[in-house]
């Protein structure tokens, strides 16, 4: 008898490839990303880590499409974001990316779940409203806030309106999340919080890709890639979270970070 082996095949979400980003400021352009190839697989929770000024911001904006670069490609879900328009671009975006930033940007004169609501209308079909409208309660309840669904955004703590700006991200059901320093306006326990929720989203199946410069929040991660002076100089493998041995793979971060003098 024939033993049939079923071989386990990974997907890429995200592929650049010779990155390349200058600012120019009224003199001569500064190079902030300097040639970057990067993979991120589907259902990967990848971090992006380094000093300040490396370019960790802006690789996250070139890859998910809010900035265009100055050279390279970039390839997300099969599609070429460096070829496309303003108008295709910003469909993209809204149908295939969820984002999560430092602060939630979301609009005073909104209840919490009208502000998580209304991107996801503008992405849904007029058939389809009423089934994102439910999903939207039921990420909602998933997270903990639907006794604040009809509060205002200065109601609520940090911590609940980065769980709604979550919410806001997942509500168009993404191929992938981009979450830039989400955590970096919060303390300690709202910053577990949001990261125990970044986790299970991830557990779910979810992509991720979060810039941070806190080790506790990267060490959540399957893999870390390093960022100096516009170069990916390091990649540390981490495997997929396990809060059973979370101190020892946060202190093996910590040394591998140490190395390269963060």
């Amino acid at each position: 008898m024939n033993a049939t082996t079923t071989a386990t095949v990974t997907r890429t979400m995200v592929q650049c490839r010779g990155l390349v980003k200058d600012h120019h400021v009224g003199g001569p352009a500064t190079r902030v990303l300097d040639g970057i190839d990067l993979t991120v697989d589907e259902g990967e929770f990848l971090a992006v880590m380094g000093a300040s000024g490396s370019g960790k911001s802006t690789l996250l904006h070139a890859i998910s499409g809010m900035d265009r670069p100055t050279g390279g490609t970039v390839v997300l879900d099969g599609q070429d974001l460096t070829t496309l328009d303003d108008a295709a671009m910003s469909h993209l975006r809204l149908t295939t990316m969820g984002f999560v930033f430092q602060q939630a940007h979301f609009l005073d004169n909104l209840s919490i779940r009208d502000n998580i609501l209304l991107p996801v209308l503008k992405a849904t079909p007029r058939a389809a409203v009423t089934g994102a409208v439910a999903r939207v309660d039921r990420l909602m309840e998933q997270m903990g806030i639907s006794a604040l669904a009809g509060h205002g955004t200065t109601e609520v703590s940090g911590g609940q309106l980065q769980r709604a700006s979550i919410c806001r991200a997942l509500a168009p059901e993404p191929r992938i999340v981009f979450a830039d320093e989400p955590t970096g306006a919060l303390n300690s326990t709202m910053t577990d919080e949001v990261m125990d929720e970044l986790t299970r989203i991830h557990r779910d199946g979810t992509t991720l890709a979060m810039v941070t410069h806190d080790p506790r929040c990267a060490a959540r991660a399957d893999r870390v890639v390093y960022l100096r002076d516009g170069s990916l100089v390091d990649t540390c493998h981490l495997g997929r979270w396990d809060s059973e041995v979370a101190r020892g793979r946060e202190d093996h971060l910590l040394r591998w970070l140490t190395g390269h003098g963060f």
